[in-house]
This record gives C-alpha cells, sequence and structure tokens, in this order.
C-alpha cells in the first residue's frame, strides 16, 4: 500500500503543479480556483502564490519514493508527511464550501487521496522507526 501511496503522491502532485503553471499562464481560468471567488488576477497570484508548497510537497514525495537520495531522519519525514496530510485534510474542508462546482467535484477527491496517501506513508514511517 505504502508503495502505491508513494508513486500516486508523485503523480498527483507533478499534475498540480502543471495545473497551478497552468493556472498562472492563463491557460486554464482563475475562476475555478481560490473556492471560485477570485474575480481578478492579482487576487489569483495571491491565491496561487502558496501552490508553490507543491513543489515542496513533490520533493518530499520522491525522497519518500526513493527517487531522491537524500539522508534525511524518519522521524523528520514522518513529521513532514503528517504536516502534509494536515494541510490537505483542511484542503479537503474547504474545497466542500468552494462556490466553484468544478472545484468541489475533481479536486475535492484529490485532496484527500493526498491526505490518505500522506497518512498511510507517515503511520508506515512511524513503524519503521518504532
Amino acid at each position: 500500500m505504502s508503495r502505491i501511496a508513494s508513486k500516486g503522491m508523485v503523480f498527483i502532485f507533478a499534475c498540480t503543479i502543471v495545473f497551478h503553471l497552468l493556472v498562472l499562464t492563463s491557460v486554464i481560468p482563475f475562476t475555478i480556483v481560490g473556492g471560485g471567488r477570485v474575480t481578478n488576477q492579482t487576487e489569483m497570484y495571491k491565491v496561487e502564490t502558496p501552490a508553490l508548497l507543491n513543489v515542496f510537497f513533490l520533493f518530499v514525495a520522491l525522497v519518500q519514493a526513493g527517487y531522491v537520495r537524500l539522508r534525511v531522519s524518519p522521524k523528520v519525514l514522518s513529521g513532514v508527511l503528517w504536516f502534509i496530510f494536515g494541510i490537505f485534510l483542511l484542503n479537503t474542508v474547504g474545497n466542500l464550501f468552494s462556490n466553484s462546482h468544478l472545484e468541489k467535484l475533481i479536486f475535492t477527491p484529490v485532496t484527500f487521496i493526498l491526505a490518505a496517501f500522506s497518512a498511510i506513508l507517515a503511520l508506515n514511517r512511524t513503524n519503521k522507526t518504532a
């Protein structure tokens, strides 16, 4: 299960980064992000800036999956995975209250899956260090 979670996180984060780049370059309309509450490009930049965290999350997923070799304490990696779990659990709740039907339909399950994968990997790391 942890192998699926690792590879799934890498795939989803890579796709998410591409999505946010497409929003930033106006290929995808910004009206579907930020809960459908974004009304202009300035607001879009404010909403999309935190999406840069996805690059960090992808890096963590790459380390976890073994694609990037980096000596990291298992406890630190587990702690970061729990942090990611919390972020995406809160994001899932936020998506449920989105004004954008598309955001609610697509990104609620995606953020829930990322939260679940993060928990699976954090628990797996915790068990390995115990």
